[in-house]
C-alpha cells in the first residue's frame, strides 16, 4: 500500500501464454513527469555520526547485469527480455524469499488470474521506470499490491493499481472528486508511485529494500526501527528490523516474483514472447465527454473503455479535468475522427428538466442521485447563483448499465460502501434510504427503472419509505446443495465466464487476504462456505469460490 504517513471487459488480445509473458513483461509507462513533491517531512529526526549514516546494504547484482540506465527499451522485441534487462537488485539468497516463491508456484490460478489483468498495462508503466533509471523489479510492485486489478479497493481505503490510500495520493499529486479518482488512473498513479519511491529511497540513503518496505507501513515505522538498531548497535538492513508482519513478507513477495520472472525455466514455466510496443495511447478529449459515447466513437464496449479508464467512476469524465481517455492504439485515430464531428449537446446525453416553485440546485441534485456541483458544471451555474422558475436545467440522462465495478466505485466515493446492497436468500436488495426514488436506485445499481418497478410489483411512479427493501434480481452464483456430511453448503454455480475453484488456508491467512487473492467478496465467501463469522478458518480448511475464467 502506498502509505500515506503509511501507504472489464477483457482487453487482452493474445491467448494465455502470451498474456503470462506480457504480464511477467512487466511495469512501465510513457515519458515520466516528476512532480515536485511539497513540504514532505523527514520520516525521522534522525543525526547519525558520518560512520553510523543509513547505507544502503550492498547488494550484488545478478551476473552479467549491469544497473539501470535511462534507455528507450526499443533495442528489444521482446518486452520480457526488456523487463529482464533492467533488474538491479540481484536475486538475494533468504529463507523468507525461498517461502514466498513456494507459495506462488504452488498457487497457478493467481498468477494466471493475474497476468490476464497486467496486459493492457505492462509496456507503459516498464517505460516510465526505465527512463527514470530505476530497477525495473518495480514492475512488479502491483502484483503485490493489488494483483493488477485497477478497482482493487482495500480495508484501510487504498485504491488503484498502485493501492494509493486518499492522503497519500494527494500528497502526491492524485486528484479525487465526484467524478475522477486519479488513485485509479494508470497513468498518473504509476507517476505518482514512482515519485514516492524515488522519495523513499533518497530518504533511505539509496537502500532500494528499506524504500520499498516504507512503501507499505510508511517511512516513518521504518526510519524507527532503523534508529531502534542503530542504537543497540544492530545492523540496520532490511532483514534485521523488526517491522510488522505484513511488511516483513512484503518485500520477500516482491524478489520471489522478480525471481520468477527472471529466470522461469528453473522453475518449470515457459512465457511466449511479447511484442515490445504500447497497448494503449492517451487520446485528448477536448472537455467532457459521455463514456459511453466515447466507446461508440471508439467502436468498444463500454466494459472495455471502463477497463482503460478506471479513475473514471461515473458516467463521463471530470468536467474540470483532466480531459484525457486512454484507448487502445488500433483505435485511438479513429476515436479522434469522430469526436470531431460531435456538436457540443451530443458529447454528452442529458435530459431537460423545468424548474418548479421551491426547487433550489440541492433539491434537483438530491432528486436526481447527483451532486449539486453537478448540476453548476452542466449548466454554468454560480456557486451560489439562483435559478428561475420555469427556465430548463441540463440533468445527465439515467445511467442503467454501468459496469458493475464502476458502480461499486462510485459508491464507495458517495462513503456508501455497499451497506445498501443486501443479499436475502438468494436475491440481491436494495435498501431504500431517505429521499430514495427509484431512479435514483436504478442510476446506484445499474438496474433499470422498468426491471425494478416489475421485480417488485409496483409502478415507476411508486413513493418509496426509509427501510423498504428493492429487489434488484436473483444471484446466480448461490445454489444450496449438501456437502459428503449433510451439511448444507453453497454449491458454486458458476456462469459460462466463471469457474469453481477450491482454495487451502494456509497459516496466517484471513478471509480478507484469501478474498483479495481470489479477487472476490469477502460476504461470498462467507455465504458459499456456509461460514459463521470471519474467524471461522482454520490451515488445511478448503474454500470454495467463483472467479471469472482467464483466456
Amino acid at each position: 500500500m502506498a502509505y500515506a504517513g503509511t501507504s472489464q471487459g477483457r482487453l487482452v488480445r493474445l491467448g494465455t501464454a502470451a498474456a503470462a509473458s506480457l504480464w511477467l513483461a512487466a511495469c512501465a509507462t510513457s515519458a515520466p513527469r516528476k512532480l515536485p513533491v511539497p513540504s514532505i517531512p523527514e520520516p525521522v529526526p534522525i543525526t547519525l555520526p558520518p560512520s553510523a549514516s543509513l547505507a544502503p546494504v550492498p547488494v550484488e547484482l545478478a551476473e552479467g547485469a549491469e544497473a539501470p540506465k535511462a534507455v528507450s527499451g526499443e533495442q528489444y522485441t521482446d518486452l520480457l527480455e526488456r523487463l529482464r534487462a533492467g533488474f538491479a537488485l540481484g536475486d538475494i539468497e533468504e529463507p523468507r524469499v525461498d517461502r514466498e516463491l513456494e507459495w506462488f508456484l504452488r498457487h497457478p490460478d493467481y498468477i494466471e488470474r493475474t497476468l490476464n489483468r497486467a496486459a493492457p498495462y505492462l509496456h507503459h508503466i516498464i517505460t516510465e521506470i526505465e527512463a527514470r533509471g530505476l530497477p525495473l523489479e518495480l514492475a512488479v510492485l502491483p502484483v503485490i499490491e493489488s494483483a493488477f486489478e485497477p478497482y482493487a479497493y482495500s480495508r484501510a481505503r487504498a485504491a488503484g493499481l498502485w493501492q494509493f490510500i486518499p492522503d497519500t495520493g494527494t500528497r502526491f499529486g492524485l486528484k479525487q472528486d465526484w467524478w475522477y479518482d486519479g488513485r485509479r488512473d494508470v497513468v498518473s498513479a504509476t507517476r505518482a508511485a514512482l515519485d514516492y519511491l524515488q522519495f523513499l529511497n533518497e530518504q533511505f540513503n539509496g537502500d532500494w529494500l528499506l524504500a520499498i518496505a516504507a512503501y507499505n507501513c510508511g517511512e516513518l515505522a521504518v526510519a524507527r526501527q532503523v534508529k531502534v538498531n542503530q542504537d543497540k548497535g544492530l545492523p540496520i538492513d532490511f532483514w534485521d528490523l523488526k517491522l510488522p508482519a505484513e511488511t516483513r513478507a512484503y518485500v520477500p513477495k516482491l524478489l520471489a516474483m522478480a525471481r520468477l520472472v527472471a529466470n522461469p525455466t528453473e522453475y518449470g514455466l515457459e512465457y511466449s514472447s511479447i511484442p515490445n510496443e504500447p497497448y494503449f495511447q492517451r487520446v485528448d478529449t477536448g472537455g467532457q465527454i459521455d463514456l459511453k459515447v466515447a466507446a461508440e466513437l471508439a467502436g468498444m464496449t463500454v466494459e472495455d473503455l471502463y477497463a482503460l479508464n478506471p479513475a473514471y467512476h461515473r458516467f463521463a469524465t471530470d468536467p474540470t479535468g483532466p480531459n484525457f481517455l486512454l484507448l487502445p492504439v488500433e483505435v485511438a485515430d479513429t476515436f479522434r475522427q469522430n469526436l470531431l464531428l460531435l456538436t457540443p449537446d451530443q458529447r454528452m446525453r442529458v435530459e431537460r428538466y423545468q424548474v418548479r416553485r421551491n426547487d433550489t440546485v440541492a433539491s434537483i441534485a438530491k432528486h436526481f442521485n447527483i451532486t449539486p456541483g453537478v448540476v453548476r458544471e452542466l449548466n454554468g451555474l454560480e456557486t451560489n447563483g439562483r435559478i428561475e422558475v420555469d427556465s430548463e436545467l441540463r440533468i445527465p440522462s439515467a445511467v442503467t448499465s454501468l459496469p458493475p465495478k464502476v458502480l461499486r466505485a462510485a459508491m464507495l466515493v458517495d462513503g456508501k460502501g455497499s451497506a445498501s446492497l443486501r443479499k436475502v436468500r438468494g436475491r440481491q436488495v436494495h435498501v431504500v434510504a431517505r429521499g430514495d426514488s427509484l431512479y435514483a436506485i436504478s442510476r446506484k445499481t445499474g438496474v433499470g427503472v422498468k426491471t425494478l418497478a416489475t421485480l417488485n410489483g409496483i409502478s415507476v411512479n411508486t413513493r418509496l419509505r426509509a427501510g423498504q427493501k428493492i429487489n434488484l434480481g436473483s444471484d446466480a452464483n448461490e445454489e444450496p446443495s449438501r456437502g459428503q456430511a449433510g451439511k448444507k453448503v453453497a454449491k458454486a454455480a458458476p456462469s459460462s465466464r466463471e469457474r469453481r475453484v477450491t482454495y487451502t488456508v494456509r497459516r496466517g491467512d484471513t478471509l480478507y487476504s484469501i478474498a483479495r487473492l481470489l479477487q472476490v467478496s469477502v460476504a461470498n465467501l462467507l455465504s458459499w462456505n456456509q461460514l459463521p463469522s470471519r474467524e471461522a478458518i482454520q490451515p488445511g480448511q478448503k474454500l470454495i469460490a467463483i472467479v471469472p475464467k482467464t483466456r
